[in-house]
């Protein structure tokens, strides 16, 4: 039987990973109108570059949560392939560790931080005039999963647990 975090990460999971698939979707779709706007009616539209770059900012930061949470990050088995399994935990431990810190005060912190000035200050973006703390907005809530996944794998190297986010493949 499932428990009730399970439940919940696995919701969490999903609504992520619909949100990411449904805003690259969306982004492929505005580039494309951009190109056969700019090169086939010879009338470039005014929204779409701008609308593309807010885009591919939340397809980062959600998409670097989810390749955190599959650990599709490149280079990490590479270092450590040498090392003992003991000093292998070690360094998963020191990066998971350093990985929730980054994201608790440059994402969450700082990103919050961030929105709540640019909510304050009223900023609007040039074409689409849309509230600029929306766009920012992508910021603590990437940061959220990337610390959440941290923290969860993190307890799992203490508890020596073994299917906490294992990888779909």
């Amino acid at each position: 039987m499932e428990s009730q975090s399970g439940k919940l990460w696995k919701a969490l999971n999903r609504g992520l990973d619909i949100c990411v698939v449904g805003l690259m979707a969306f982004l492929v779709i505005d580039v494309v109108w951009q190109v056969c706007s700019r090169y086939l009616l010879a009338n470039p539209s005014s929204w779409t570059e701008e609308l593309a770059t807010f885009l591919l900012v939340w397809v980062g930061l959600l998409g670097a949560a989810v390749a955190l949470r599959e650990r599709a990050h490149l280079g990490i088995n590479y270092l450590t392939a040498g090392m003992t399994p003991r000093a292998q935990h070690t360094a998963e431990v020191f990066a998971l560790a350093s990985t929730a810190l980054f994201c608790v005060l440059v994402f969450i912190y700082g990103g919050t931080a961030l929105v709540v000035r640019t909510v304050a200050l009223n900023q609007l973006s040039p074409a689409l005039g849309i509230h600029m703390g929306y766009v920012y907005l992508a910021l603590p809530i990437g940061g959220l999963f990337m610390t959440g996944y941290s923290l969860r794998r993190l307890a799992a190297c203490f508890f020596h647990v073994t299917s906490v986010d294992r990888p779909h493949r």
